[in-house]
Order: C-alpha cells, then sequence, then structure tokens
C-alpha cells in the first residue's frame, strides 16, 4: 500500500499541473462552449451552433437598426456570412475575432438587448476552424484577417474600396476536431426561417433563396403546424413580447420559444411563466375553474421576449435563466401581465374563437376524467410490479440529477429476453438503462389515452419514463427504440413510435426519441474486423478483407454476443433521431403506416421486402 501510495504521490508533481491558454482550451473542450460536436445529421449539432454564433452578430446589427440583409453561403463546406451593418472597428477586427471577452456588447448602448453577450461566440468559430476569415468595411476602408486553428496567418489593409459597409466572416470547420461532416441545408433553412420571423424585414439570402418574414410569429405558426388547426392563430404583441397561439387535436404541448431572436428549444422562465398565465388567464375568461391541463393540452403556441442582458444556462443558450426582463421587472410579472389584458381582449373580440376553445377544453376534461378511473389502477399496477427486476434494468443517472452526466442518460426499448439480455450485459450501468417489452406492442392509432393505462406494457413504459404528468420529468435524455434489423423489427419500431406520437408527441419534438442502428453484417478475415451498417459497406469491407473473408449476417440483436455489442452502444453508436417537421403531418404518417390496410401501403412494404430479400441473396451468393 506503501509502494503505491508514493506511486501516486510521484504521478502529481509540478509538472502536472497545465495552463491552457483560450485557443488550447477551446480546442481541446470544444463541448463547452457548442455543446456536441457531431457530424451534421443532427440540427443540435457544432457545426450549426457554429453558424448561428456567426449569424447573431449580424442580426445584433439589424436589431440595433443598422443592415437589412443578410448573405449565407455555404459551398463545398466553407460557410460565408456577409452583413450589411457598421462593420467592425477596422482597428479592433483581429482581437474581436481572436481575444476572448473581447466584445461590444457588456455594457453602453452600442448592442442592446441582443444575444451575443458573453465574448465568446466567433471567437470559438475562429479556434474551431481550420480556415477563418474576417473582412471589415467602413468608410471606404476595408481590414481583412486570415486565420488558420486560431492562429493569424494574414492581415490586410485596404483604402478607396468599393463595397458596402458591414463584415464578412467566412469558415471551414477543423476536421481534425470535428473529423467527417457535411451540412444538412433543411437545418440551415430553418435557422433562417427562425431568424425572419423574430426580425420583420430581415431579408436572408441562403444559397440563392431569399428569405423574409411580413407576419412574425403568426407565419412561425402557419409555416410550421403539421394539421389544421383548430380555430385561426391569435397572435398578440407588444413592446418586447410577441405571442400567438392556437390548439391542434392532439396530445401534449408544442410551443417555440425566443429570447432576443435566440430559439431557446428547452424554454425557460418565459415559457414557464406563458404557461401558467395562459391557463389562469382562459380560465378567468370563462370564469371556470378548468384544470391548466385541460387549458394546454394540444396548444401550439410561440412566444418572444426581448430581455435586458438575458442570461442563459449555457454557452449554447436554449434555455434561459433570467427572472427579469429589466431590473426590477420579473418575467413572470411582464408575461402575466400582458396576456392577461391582450389574450382577455382578443377572446372577448372574437367569440367564435372563444367558443371553439372553451369546446376544446371541456372535451379534454372529459377525456381525462374518463381517464382517472382507470388511471388509479394502473398506477397502483406500477407500483406493484418490480420494475427494476421485470422490466426496467435502470441505470444510475438520470436526465432529472441535472449534473454533468445528465445528459447523457439514455434507456434502451427493446424486445425480447435475448435482445434485452445482450444490451443489459453490454451497458455502461452509469448512463444506459434498458425496459424490455413482451412481444410486440399495440397499435394504438386512433385509440384515446386511455389505452395507455388500460394496457400493461404501455403503462409501465410510461412509469419507467415518468412522464406521464409533464414531459420535463422525463427521466432520460435519449429515449432509443432498439429492434431487430429485420421484419418484425422495422414493425416495433413504428408500433413504439406511434405510441409516442400518438400520445406523447413531446418526446418527439423535443429531440429525446432515437432509433439504434446495428450492424447487418460483420466482415472479418484473420487480421480485420467490420461491421457493416449497410450493403455499401458490406461491399467496402469485402474489398478491404478479400473475397475469401468470413461474412456474418445479424438477423437479431440477441445474436451478437455482449463483448461485440459493446462496440454498438459506444463511443460509436449510431443513433437517428426522430423527428417531426412541417413537411411530415402527424395524422397523415400515421394513417398511412398503421390505419387500416391500402393498397398504397402493402405495395410500399412489398419493395421493402424486395430490398431485404436481394440483400439475403446477394450474401448467399458472396
Amino acid at each position: 500500500m506503501a509502494d503505491l501510495q508514493n506511486t501516486n504521490k510521484s504521478n502529481y508533481g509540478d509538472d502536472a499541473i497545465v495552463t491552457l491558454s483560450p485557443r488550447e482550451h477551446i480546442r481541446l473542450r470544444p463541448g463547452m462552449y457548442i455543446g456536441k460536436l457531431g457530424d451534421g445529421t443532427q440540427s443540435d449539432d457544432g457545426v450549426y451552433v457554429l453558424i448561428k454564433e456567426v449569424v447573431d452578430n449580424s442580426v445584433d446589427e439589424y436589431i440595433m437598426g443598422f443592415g437589412h440583409r443578410i448573405d449565407i453561403t455555404i459551398e463545398d463546406n466553407v460557410v460565408s456570412v456577409r452583413d450589411y451593418g457598421r462593420g467592425i472597428p477596422l482597428q479592433s477586427l483581429s482581437a474581436a475575432v481572436s481575444r476572448m471577452n473581447t466584445g461590444a456588447k457588456y455594457e453602453g448602448t452600442a448592442f442592446r438587448k441582443t444575444v451575443g453577450l458573453n465574448g465568446v461566440g466567433v471567437k470559438a468559430v475562429n479556434m474551431l476552424s481550420s480556415e477563418f476569415t474576417a473582412r471589415s468595411v467602413r468608410g471606404g476602408e476595408a481590414h481583412t484577417v486570415t486565420f488558420r486553428q486560431g492562429l493569424e496567418a494574414d492581415d490586410v489593409w485596404e483604402e478607396h474600396v468599393n463595397e458596402k459597409d458591414g463584415t464578412f466572416i467566412s469558415f471551414r470547420v477543423d476536421e481534425e476536431i470535428f473529423g467527417k461532416y457535411s451540412y444538412n441545408p433543411e437545418y440551415v433553412e430553418q435557422m433562417v426561417r427562425n431568424y425572419t420571423y423574430l426580425n420583420l424585414g430581415l431579408v436572408f439570402n441562403f444559397n440563392g433563396q431569399e428569405y423574409v418574414s411580413k407576419n412574425g410569429l403568426l407565419d412561425l405558426l402557419n409555416e410550421n403546424i403539421s394539421e389544421e388547426p383548430l380555430y385561426p392563430p391569435i397572435h398578440l404583441s407588444g413592446e418586447d413580447i410577441e405571442v400567438a397561439i392556437t390548439h391542434g387535436s392532439g396530445y401534449g404541448e408544442d410551443y417555440f420559444s425566443f429570447v432576443n431572436g435566440q430559439y431557446t428549444s428547452q424554454g425557460g422562465t418565459h415559457q414557464a411563466a406563458f404557461r401558467e398565465f395562459l391557463a389562469k388567464t382562459i380560465k378567468e375568461f370563462y370564469h371556470k375553474d378548468y384544470d391548466p391541463s385541460d387549458v394546454r393540452t394540444s396548444i401550439i403556441a410561440a412566444i418572444s421576449v426581448k430581455v435586458a442582458d438575458p442570461i442563459f444556462e449555457s454557452q449554447t443558450k436554449i434555455k434561459l435563466g433570467s427572472k427579469e426582463v429589466e431590473p426590477g421587472i420579473s418575467m413572470r410579472t411582464f408575461v402575466g401581465d400582458f396576456l392577461t389584458k391582450q389574450l382577455d381582449d382578443y377572446l372577448h373580440k372574437h367569440p367564435e374563437t372563444a367558443q371553439i376553445l372553451q369546446k376544446k377544453i371541456v372535451e379534454n376534461e372529459k377525456e381525462r376524467k374518463a381517464i382517472s378511473g382507470v388511471q388509479k389502477k394502473a398506477r397502483e399496477t406500477a407500483k406493484k410490479v418490480s420494475l427494476n427486476n421485470k422490466k426496467l434494468r435502470d441505470c444510475k443517472i438520470h436526465r432529472t440529477d441535472r449534473n454533468e452526466s445528465a445528459d447523457q442518460s439514455m434507456i434502451f426499448i427493446t424486445e425480447g429476453n435475448s435482445a434485452s439480455g445482450s444490451i443489459t450485459k453490454s451497458r455502461d450501468v452509469k448512463t444506459q438503462a434498458v425496459f424490455s417489452l413482451r412481444g410486440k406492442p399495440l397499435n394504438c392509432y386512433g385509440l384515446t389515452k386511455k389505452v395507455v393505462y388500460e394496457n400493461e406494457e404501455f403503462n409501465l413504459l410510461q412509469a419507467a419514463l415518468n412522464i406521464e404528468e409533464d414531459i420535463e420529468n422525463l427521466r432520460y435524455e435519449k429515449v432509443v427504440i432498439a429492434t431487430d434489423a429485420d421484419v418484425d423489427g422495422m414493425h416495433i419500431r413504428l408500433l413504439i413510435t406511434t405510441f409516442f406520437l400518438q400520445f406523447f408527441p413531446d418526446v418527439i419534438r423535443q429531440g429525446h426519441l432515437f432509433i439504434l442502428q446495428t450492424p447487418l453484417f460483420r466482415v472479418r478475415n484473420k487480421k480485420i474486423t467490420r461491421y457493416c451498417y449497410s450493403e455499401e459497406e458490406r461491399l467496402n469491407a469485402l474489398k478491404e478483407c478479400g473475397r475469401s473473408a468470413e461474412i456474418t449476417r445479424f438477423k437479431g440483436l440477441g445474436e451478437i454476443s455482449p463483448d461485440e455489442f459493446r462496440e454498438f452502444i459506444g463511443e460509436g453508436m449510431r443513433l437517428d433521431k426522430v423527428r417531426i417537421t412541417k413537411d411530415a403531418p402527424i395524422h397523415d404518417l400515421l394513417e398511412f403506416y398503421m390505419g387500416k390496410n391500402s393498397f398504397d401501403r402493402q405495395e410500399f412494404i412489398i419493395d421493402n421486402l424486395r430490398v431485404e430479400e436481394d440483400i439475403e441473396r446477394d450474401v448467399a451468393l458472396s
């Protein structure tokens, strides 16, 4: 023991203490500044956060009254952003894009109620890029600085330039840090659209396509609702606040919330105040003590506020922590006073909307009370069933713990003892839980939420996830559907996804539902082993390993040994996020895939079965 202690002491000397420069720290720990890295396949990947950090500065210029157009291009993974604002002061250009905690947004009047507050954003872009160029034009003079991996490489001054004032930023994300990546234009387009909704009259040109909004959040709702709303959206605006409200026919609550033009995907104090006073105002309008959940179920709404010196819960600015709009004015009071006056006035002036809204609330109330009869029994059943022993192999850290590892927590939903056994033996018990289904779950399309309590599998799954009362109570950051890569597995995926789409769409809307991709093949020789997730990868592996290589077709998760499975749910895990977009109406999707048999769906299934049969034949021939 003494020898071990001496060894530990010798490893911890003065030379173990390291001081990193800001550049070194950003490149070593990029997640602290931009969230996750990613490869561009998910909308919250770091490559999009970097675009946003640059565009935020250009939008801030518009907010301050300078420049009405922003050009964005992405070509060959090089992102360029040109605004026509005041331009960064020429002498300070290099420091403004490279020196941490340098900027004009800490105090004073150069910028007010903007997003970029910490003097970090564009510096992080610079230091995480293999190439970075900043150019500022002011009054016929121009200053251009170029960096490589955050180190200045060139500095050019020009006079008598014939260009409009403004700032140009161009960068290529560094593959040494991010690995291979690509941009999905859809994600950038949605980012651009969000900017236009919050900045009326600001014109964006993205890769030659122009975007502008004339009606703000009303445009947002009309362009993002995937079903016919029950009533025309209520659109209200005041100084530093704007809201749009309607109801659909589904379950859950769907919110788009913004602070100073920043999309706060995880809400925050402004969204909490909105939810509270929306229900309170409507209850007082009807003089009925409605349950808040009956008022808010099926709501589709947007809220935007402008805040002086907003406080966000992280550098990625996706959740507002500020409790005040201005010094001495609480967020709760500000939002509450606005809704109490403006929403009440609107409902008095639009009796048709008020009548439709009340009918929806009464329908929600009737369904909730109909459920309550089976709800108590279902809860008792969930308590009696030993989740930890029979259905749920839980992990130690959960999303609700709010510690540094909470965002790594996940639960695998799988079917059958062999599959759940393989994952259970392979998982990281600290952050990965396993929920085992017994057979195929019920097709719940077209059923009411009462079935969630009457069906034991759904009831226990709901209890394991802890989402019965509020999505904010969800115990895991990622809910992962893990099924076999065959027809039955695909069917189970659809059934589970239908469960969430039908009853808990917020799990999907907030980006928590994923599909685990498991390899279809293992190709190996005596020296090399490759796991292949597609036919293309299998062919490439055959070229690498030789035609004499052994090929194994994995038909079920239970066929993969725990040692092998550990590779597929570790750092190299492949997850596909389940997304709901404005172009994918929930009702139409469910009707096609899960409704009564139709000729179109039969043709779809037959075509996909042919693909599966072709793969099986090719493997046999190899």
